[in-house]
C-alpha cells in the first residue's frame, strides 16, 4: 500500500491503489543472501557482478553538471548518472543508469564527514529532492547539513532512471474509478479482471527481462553502486517508510560498507510479512489512526462541525461516501478517489487540517473544496506520468520481490474478514496488491535480514501509531540489528518522524549523525505537537 493520489503524491509505503484508481538503495563481495537469483551459485554471480560494478563506477565517478531545467532541482544543486546493469549475474549484459543529484555540505571542508544518500519511500519513490531541504533552508537540517553532501536518486525504474510502466498514464489517472468495497461477486471479478489486465500491461509496456530485475537486492546493489561512483568507502543513509527496507536489506548484504544509518517508520523485515502480510497488516494500523483522526476532529468540532463523537465523524463518512457513490461528485470524485483523499490523514498530521476543512466544507454545502481536494488533475501530464510510473515500480517491486497467493479463494477469504473490522483501507489494498497473484514472471525468495560481521550501529525511529508501517516492524528490524537502539514516539502517527519538530528526536538525529553517538539503551519519546484547526 503506498500513496499515490495522482498529483497528490507522497512516497510512502502505502495507497488506495491502481486498481481502485486506474481500473504501498567498490568493495568486497556482499555478504551472503537469499538473493533474487535464486541458488548459490546465482548469488555468487550477482555477488561479483555487484562488485564488479562498484570497481567500476568508483573509477568512473559521476559527471556532475547542473541539472535539466524540466527537474526542477535549482542551482547549486547538481545532477548526474551512475551506470549500473540490469541484472547483475550478467554484470557486462545491458545496463541502465540511475539518475542522482547532491548539494555539497555548508559547513567548511574540515567539517565534511562525506555524502548523507536519502529514500523516502515507495517502492516507487523518488529521492531527488532530498538535497532542497538544503536549499530551503530546512531548519531541522542545519546542522546536519554542514558535515554531509545531501545525496538523492531514482532507483531502478524510477522517474529518470529506466522508468517503467504498466499503464497509459492517462488511463490511470481517469475518474471516478469503482468503488473498492465490493458489493457482489460481479464486482469482486470486475477487479480480478482489472487486477489481471494490469499485470499483463507491466509485461507489456515494461518487458519481462525488467521486471524480473525489479527487485529490493538490485535497488541495494545500485545503492552501492552510488556509494562507490561517490567515491565514498562507507555509506551514510537516511531511509524512510521502504526506504528501511532498502537500508535493512543493504545492512544485510554489504554490512562491511556502512558507515551510520538511520531507519525512520520500519517495514517489517522477516520474510513472512514481505509482502502479503505486511500488506494486511497495515489494513488493522490504518483502521488504528483513522480513528485517532476522527477523535481529534470531533474534539474541534467547533471548528469542523462533523460531529462530537468518532462515531459522529464516521456517520458523516458514510452519508458522504454514500453520497459520492450514488452520484460522484463533480461527476469525477467517487468512493475510490474519496479515500485516496483522506487516506492522506491517517498517514501524516499535515494532512489532519486540510482534511478536516475539505471535509467540513461539504457538510457546509461546499462540494467545490471537496472536489478540487480529491479530483486527479486530467491535465497535469507531467504529475500523471510520474503517478503512473511510481505506481508501476511499486507493483512491480512488491510482486517480483515475494511469493504471493495465487489463490483468489484465499485473498477472497482473508479480506472479507478483515474488512469486518477495518473497513477503510482494507479492500482498497487489496486491489492494488491483486496484480501479485497473476504476475507474469518468477517471484523470488526475499532476502533474511539479520546482522552480519562489520555492521555498525543503526538508529531506528517509530512512532507507535503509524498506519503505512506499523510499530512491529521497527521492533522486529531491532531485534534482528545487534546493537541498534530504538528511539520510540509513543502516541504518535505520522509517517515519516525524523522530519517532524520533536526535540527528543531531532537532537539524538544530529548527534548520531554528527558524532556516531548513541544513546545506551533504547528511548522513549513523548509525541510531537498535535496540529491545531
Amino acid at each position: 500500500m503506498r500513496d499515490i493520489r495522482p498529483n497528490k503524491r507522497t512516497a510512502a509505503l502505502g495507497s488506495a491503489g491502481v486498481l481502485v484508481a486506474a481500473t504501498l538503495l567498490a568493495g568486497a563481495v556482499a555478504a551472503p543472501t537469499a538473493s533474487a537469483a535464486g541458488g548459490r551459485s546465482g548469488q555468487d554471480r550477482e555477488a561479483r557482478g555487484a562488485a564488479l560494478a562498484a570497481e567500476r563506477a568508483g573509477k568512473a565517478g559521476i559527471n556532475w553538471q547542473d541539472c535539466p531545467a524540466d527537474w526542477g532541482l535549482e542551482k547549486p544543486i547538481q545532477c548526474g548518472w551512475v551506470t549500473v546493469p540490469l541484472d547483475y549475474a550478467k554484470p557486462n549484459g545491458k545496463k541502465i543508469k540511475i539518475a542522482v543529484d547532491r548539494i555539497g555540505n555548508t559547513g567548511t571542508a574540515k567539517e565534511r564527514q562525506g555524502a548523507l544518500v536519502y529514500n523516502p519511500g515507495g517502492p516507487g519513490g523518488s529521492g531527488m529532492r532530498f538535497p532542497r531541504r538544503v536549499t530551503t533552508k530546512a531548519p531541522l537540517w542545519t546542522n546536519v547539513a554542514k558535515a554531509y553532501d545531501f545525496v538523492g536518486f531514482d532507483p531502478r525504474g524510477v522517474g529518470h532512471s529506466a522508468p517503467i510502466s504498466c499503464a497509459d498514464p492517462q488511463e490511470y489517472v481517469k475518474a471516478p474509478k469503482a468503488d473498492p468495497v465490493p458489493g457482489s461477486e460481479a464486482d469482486k471479478l470486475a477487479q480480478r479482471k482489472l487486477a489481471r489486465a494490469y499485470a499483463q500491461g507491466c509485461a507489456a509496456r515494461s518487458g519481462k527481462a525488467v521486471l524480473a530485475q525489479m527487485t529490493t537486492p538490485n535497488t541495494v546493489r545500485d545503492l552501492d553502486v552510488v556509494r562507490a561512483a561517490l567515491g565514498e568507502k562507507k555509506l551514510n543513509y537516511l531511509g524512510v517508510s521502504y526506504g528501511t527496507y532498502l537500508g535493512a536489506v543493504y545492512g544485510t548484504m554489504f554490512p562491511g560498507h556502512l558507515r551510520r544509518m538511520i531507519v525512520d517508520s520500519v517495514v517489517n523485515p522477516s520474510r513472512e510479512k514481505i509482502w502479503y502480510e505486511a500488506n494486511l497488516d497495515q489494513d488493522v494500523a490504518f483502521e488504528g489512526r483513522w480513528q485517532n483522526w476522527q477523535d481529534w476532529v470531533a474534539a474541534n468540532d467547533a471548528t469542523y462541525h462533523l460531529g462530537t463523537t468518532r462515531a459522529a465523524v464516521q456517520a458523516k463518512w458514510v452519508t458522504l461516501r454514500a453520497a459520492a457513490k450514488k452520484k460522484p461528485l463533480g461527476g469525477v470524485v467517487g468512493p475510490a478517489e474519496l479515500i485516496s483523499f483522506f487516506q492522506s490523514a491517517p498517514y501524516y498530521d499535515s494532512s489532519w487540517v486540510p482534511v478536516a476543512t475539505a471535509f467540513s466544507k461539504y457538510f457546509a454545502g461546499d462540494t467545490k473544496a471537496l472536489v478540487d481536494a480529491a479530483a486527479p488533475d486530467l491535465t497535469d501530464k507531467a504529475g500523471n506520468i510520474a503517478s503512473e510510473n511510481g505506481n508501476a515500480v511499486y507493483t512491480a517491486v512488491e510482486c517480483t520481490d515475494a511469493k504471493w497467493p495465487t489463490s483468489w479463494a484465499k485473498w477472497d477469504r482473508d479480506n472479507t474478514a478483515l474488512h469486518k473490522s477495518h473497513p477503510f483501507m482494507t479492500w482498497a489494498n487489496a486491489w492494488m496488491n491483486l496484480p501479485c497473484a497473476t504476475w507474469p514472471v518468477k517471484q523470488q525468495t526475499p532476502v533474511e535480514v539479520r546482522t552480519h560481521q562489520g555492521l555498525p550501529p543503526v538508529m531506528i525511529v517509530q512512532s507507535t501509531n503509524d498506519a503505512a508501517t506499523p510499530y512491529d516492524g521497527a521492533v522486529e528490524l531491532h531485534k534482528r540489528f545487534k546493537g541498534s537502539r530504538l528511539i520510540t514516539e509513543k502516541g504518535a502517527g505520522s509517517h515519516g518522524v525524523t522530519g517532524l519538530v520533536n526535540t527528543c528526536i531531532n537532537t539524538r538525529v544530529d548527534a548520531y549523525l554528527l558524532t556516531g553517538k548513541l544513546d545506551t539503551a533504547d528511548v522513549t519519546c513523548a509525541p510531537h505537537a498535535i496540529p491545531k484547526p
